[in-house]
């Protein structure tokens, strides 16, 4: 197939070229891509942010491909690249959105102003009802870290919730 694409000196450039990705990256994209796109397709519910997500985890796993190579358990640790590139397609548009919304005493805007872990913890534990061990899977976190996060976040948001449950008083509503 290769004899037709041939240089005026007689080489064949396509059969010399390097192959872009290690022979062992191409051997874990091909052992696991398939499982990678049905978990990811089981939690976004879209062949197309499944897909996404899938493509932007071997983009990570590429580029930290020789240090992957150096630890105790890949699989593992493309997992949880995996994880975090599915989380990040699913939390892609909802600080925007939460911003745009009204709650009426500014708590979607203060959410989407959060730092990146603390509006992930808070979304996935209390938006999306993850207990702390599950939420810290998905994040690649400890639970340490994460009820830390939701602390921190908690005590950011603490004004807002304070203002939303103060006593009612009478010349509030003259």
């Amino acid at each position: 197939m290769t004899d037709n694409v041939r240089e005026e000196d007689g080489r064949v450039p396509v059969a010399e070229a390097p192959l872009p990705f290690p022979l062992e990256y191409e051997a874990h994209y091909l052992t696991n891509q398939e499982a990678f796109h049905e978990y990811a397709l089981g939690i976004l519910l879209s062949n197309e942010r499944a897909e996404n997500a899938v493509h932007n985890a071997y983009v990570e796993i590429r580029v930290r491909w020789d240090a992957l190579l150096g630890e105790n358990d890949l699989q593992a640790q493309t997992w949880l690249i995996l994880r975090r590139a599915i989380l990040d397609e699913l939390m892609g548009g909802l600080r925007e959105e939460l911003a745009a919304r009204d709650s009426g005493i500014g708590l979607y805007p203060a959410l989407a102003k959060l730092s990146p872990r603390q509006f992930d913890a808070i979304v996935l534990r209390y938006i999306a009802g993850y207990d702390t061990k599950k939420t810290a899977l998905y994040m690649g976190l400890t639970p340490g870290t994460v009820t830390h996060h939701i602390r921190k976040a908690q005590e950011r948001l603490a004004p807002i919730h304070r203002r939303a449950t103060r006593p009612i008083k009478k010349e509030d509503t003259q």
